[in-house]
């Protein structure tokens, strides 16, 4: 695969994940969040199973056995999925897509910032001005439609927190194990499995309401889940590093552009000032660090 190519399948994967916020909103209307987050869930890791059966049957081959340990990361893994996902869901039906796209990408500086406190790994100089303007930006954005954020903005916030543990957990997992594909369906079981439970408990799940939602449901988990983050492994493997992270940022563009022509969300000038400043620092903090490793390999 050329670089090109590779570059061509990240852009399809952040605009099929700009359009997946479209569709949560829309599936809002005949199910509860925890109901929404888990069918799509459970339907992205039976399009995946078949490739972690494969997967599995190759390390049986080689007589490399699961470890304990490995088992309980994945599942880790899933129960952070799980309250990423939940909370975002429950914050899209308080705010408009746009913001929600917006603010979901906070977990962009906020990894380098965990690796920090957890890994100690010492985070590059750009992290901080950036998360700086990632929440400068952020109080523009959930401003725009009021004096104070509004309770949707908060949930989605919140689970950028959960989205970044996610991100600077799951790389780290995937390489010690050597099976994406097992990793990723066994998080998306425990994602699944335990909103659909959660949701059982505490929303009211009907027929009627799930074949309402099915559109969004099944485009949200056959393509965002199951497509999406399969395309993005491959894609990753042959394009640039900085290439992907500016392409990939662009599905806070995507979810802008769609909420306008899709759902009428519209920005006053605050708003739209406070989506430039975040996007400008996801994209800073990304690539500020790889240009200076590439300096030194000079």
């Amino acid at each position: 695969m050329t670089r090109t190519q590779a570059n061509l399948i990240l852009l399809a994967v952040a605009l099929i994940w700009g359009l997946a916020f479209v569709a949560q909103a829309e599936g809002m209307a005949g199910v509860g969040p925890l109901t929404f987050t888990g069918i799509r869930f459970l339907l992205g890791a039976l399009i995946v199973l078949p490739l972690a059966w494969r997967e599995w049957q190759q390390r049986s081959t080689h007589h490399i056995a699961a470890q304990v340990r490995d088992v309980f990361s994945v599942g880790g893994l899933g129960v952070l999925l799980m309250l990423g996902a939940t909370l975002q869901q429950i914050g899209i039906t308080g705010t408009t897509v746009t913001s929600a796209g917006f603010l979901t990408a906070l977990y962009v500086p906020l990894v380098p910032l965990l690796a920090w406190l957890f890994l100690r790994t010492r985070p590059h100089w750009s992290v901080w001005p950036t998360s700086l303007g990632c929440l400068g930006g952020s109080w523009l954005l959930s401003g725009a439609q009021g004096p104070a954020p509004s309770a949707g903005d908060l949930w989605v916030i919140a689970s950028s927190l959960f989205w970044a543990l996610h991100v600077l957990f799951v790389g780290r997992i995937a390489d010690r194990t050597s099976a994406p594909f097992l990793v990723a369906c066994g998080q998306f079981m425990v994602c699944g499995m335990g909103s659909l439970l959660w949701g059982t408990l505490s929303e009211t799940i009907t027929l009627a309401g799930i074949r309402h939602a099915m559109l969004p449901i099944v485009y949200t988990g056959l393509v965002s889940v199951a497509i999406g983050f399969t395309a993005q492994v491959i894609g990753q493997r042959y394009a640039q590093a900085s290439d992907a992270a500016i392409i990939l940022s662009a599905e806070t563009v995507f979810a802008a552009l769609f909420g306008y022509l899709l759902m009428g969300d519209r920005l006053q000038a605050g708003g739209i000032a406070g989506c430039a400043l975040i996007l400008a620092c996801i994209i800073i903090v990304q690539i500020a660090p790889l240009r200076l490793a590439r300096q030194r390999t000079r």
